[in-house]
This record gives C-alpha cells, sequence and structure tokens, in this order.
C-alpha cells in the first residue's frame, strides 16, 4: 500500500506542476525585476486583490525582516494596488487575468512563479494580511533563520496562523494606509485549537481560535484551517496543493515532531479583523472566486456590525514571539 500511495503522490505532483505550466499564460508582466535576485537571496510570493492600503506596511515589515525581493501577483486590482507595485524597486509584478477560483484560488499562479524563480531560494509564501514571526525574529534578521534551517538539513518551516483582532468591534478604527494593524487588532485566543494529522499528506490539520468560536460554533469542522508551512527552500520539482496548508513531495509537510519532541516553529500573525474586511466580504461574496463558495466570506458578512465584538475574556494581548512560547503557540526547537 505504501508504494501505491507514494506512486499515487508523485502522479499527483506532476499534475499540479503541469497545472501550474498550463496557467503561465494568465500572467502578463507589468514590472520584471527578477534579473536583480541574487543567488542567495530570500523571495516572497504574495497574491493581491485590491490592497492598496495594506501594501506600504507589509512591504516594510518584510523588508526589515530581510526579505530581498518580492513577487507579487495582482488578480485584477481596480484601486491602484497594481501601479504602487510597479513603482517599488525590489517588487516584479504579474498581471493575472483569469479566475482565480478556476486557477485553485491562485495557486497554479504561485507555483508557476515558484518554479520559474524559486529554485534553489528560500522562498516565503503569504497574504498581504499575514505577518511572519519566529523564534528571535526581534533580534535575528530571517537569513539568520534560513542559515540554520539549512545548516540543519531542514527543507521547510511551519508556523500556525494566529488571528489578530480588536478589543472593540472590527469596525470601531478605520485602518490608515501604512499603520501597523496590530495597533488596531492586538488580540488573539492563546487556546481553543484542535489538531489532527492528515494521514496522506502527513501536514497537521489545525482549527479554532476567533474564527471558530465566533463565526462557525455550530459547524466547528468547517473552520478555516490555521496550519501553513509558508517558507521553504524551493525546488523547481515542489508544488503547493492545498493553499500554503500542504504541499508535494509530502515529506515538506513535517514539520512538527512526532516522537515526543519539538521543532522549530513560527506564527502567522493573521491581521483580518480590520474594518477594511466589511467591504472586502462583501466583495469578495458577489464575485464567488474564493473557497466553497466564498463560506468563509459569507460568514464574515453576515457576522460582522458596528457593535460585535470578538473579544473574550480569554482573549491575550500579543507582546512578542516569547509570549508565544510560554504559552505553547510557538517553539525554538533545538535553535539557540
Amino acid at each position: 500500500m505504501g508504494v501505491v500511495t507514494s506512486y499515487r503522490m508523485r502522479l499527483r505532483r506532476r499534475y499540479w506542476l503541469a497545472r501550474a505550466f498550463g496557467k503561465r499564460r494568465q500572467l502578463r508582466v507589468l514590472a520584471d525585476r527578477t534579473r536583480a535576485i541574487r543567488r542567495r537571496d530570500i523571495l516572497l510570493v504574495c497574491t493581491v486583490r485590491n490592497e492598496r492600503i495594506r501594501l506600504p506596511y507589509f512591504l516594510k515589515y518584510y523588508r526589515q525582516l530581510g526579505v530581498d525581493h518580492f513577487l507579487f501577483i495582482d488578480n485584477g486590482s481596480e484601486d491602484g494596488t497594481s501601479e504602487y507595485l510597479v513603482d517599488q524597486h525590489d517588487c516584479s509584478t504579474w498581471r493575472a487575468k483569469g479566475s482565480y477560483k478556476r486557477s485553485a484560488f491562485g495557486m497554479d499562479w504561485v507555483n508557476h512563479l515558484l518554479r520559474r524563480y524559486g529554485h534553489r531560494h528560500w522562498c516565503l509564501t503569504v497574504d498581504v494580511d499575514e505577518f511572519f514571526v519566529y523564534p528571535f525574529c526581534d533580534t535575528r534578521p530571517i537569513r539568520a533563520l534560513t542559515d540554520w534551517l539549512e545548516a540543519s538539513s531542514i527543507r521547510s518551516f511551519g508556523a500556525m496562523l494566529l488571528d489578530m483582532y480588536p478589543k472593540d468591534a472590527v469596525t470601531a478604527e478605520p485602518y490608515q494606509e501604512g499603520q501597523d494593524p496590530l495597533e488596531i487588532a492586538p488580540w488573539f485566543d492563546a487556546g481553543n485549537y484542535v489538531f489532527e494529522k492528515n494521514p496522506l499528506l502527513w501536514n497537521l490539520w489545525i482549527q479554532g481560535g476567533p474564527r471558530a468560536r465566533a463565526f462557525f460554533a455550530d459547524q466547528p469542522r468547517k473552520a478555516p484551517a490555521l496550519n501553513k508551512v509558508p517558507l521553504v527552500r524551493w525546488h523547481r520539482n515542489y508544488t503547493y496543493v492545498s493553499s500554503t496548508h500542504a504541499l508535494l513531495p509530502r515529506g515538506l509537510n513535517r514539520t512538527y515532531a512526532d516522537d515526543g519532541g519539538e521543532k522549530a516553529s513560527g506564527i502567522l500573525l493573521h491581521a483580518k479583523f480590520l474594518d477594511v474586511l466589511s467591504e472586502k466580504a462583501r466583495e469578495e461574496l458577489r464575485r464567488g472566486e474564493h473557497y466553497a463558495g466564498g463560506r468563509e466570506y459569507a460568514a464574515y458578512a453576515g457576522a460582522i456590525d458596528e457593535t460585535r465584538s470578538l473579544w473574550c475574556k480569554w482573549s491575550e494581548r500579543y507582546v512578542n514571539w516569547r509570549q508565544l512560547e510560554i504559552l505553547g503557540l510557538i517553539s525554538k526547537g533545538n535553535w539557540a
């Protein structure tokens, strides 16, 4: 059975690689600065749509972290997102004209860029509302992490998605361009997470947090997945198969220890719950381009109003990565 499963996984990987190759023609170059990418540069890949207001802080955060070059895919923005990115000296930008849904929710485009430009680079694949936190990130750039991972023969690094939210209603305080979103949304759930190992892809399936308790309380199994593998030393034969929740070869998904020990892990601070979410939810419901017919956005649109707060008496205010380590949400493993 193991040989048969491995063969099926190889076929599945080839299928996803072929999909990405076939969708490459949907990408039109707006600004190609990839010739500036050096051999050891750390790359970041991100798909966006109408995220102009979020981009200044997003770029500032990851530049300070040590990302060398950004690969952006703009799927039909109408708010100046493309124009802003084209003017950034360290960004290469493509316009994707195809359907977000029929491109595996953007992953066909991402996989193509990773295959073409990410080979043998450490690549970070995140959304524009996700902020990567790892042990010692306050004193060590991301290259220190990737150097240690490479020296330890580790090819991928896992990070749980941690939903951040305000104490007051999500719509209470307007988000300003260039602002750190954690100034508005510094709270998170320290517990109520469930973990389940996927026997086929070997990744951990994690659910819980404020989205599970506030939006999917009556159907917790339908709550969004919080497990991610955002940082990978890419090879042209790798491929994401379910957003950044899982990859092939499936050994890349084993970012956790199953022998009683601990592996180093990170967190993606998820700053989705800002006032801009209300209009975003309505827009995505109209488009119908998201997973399960936009079920997640339907839940947001129906539950976010001027009085609804995600805060509860068990909420924790974010301080730093060491706090997350104490809470068991992040681990430095044997990286000292």
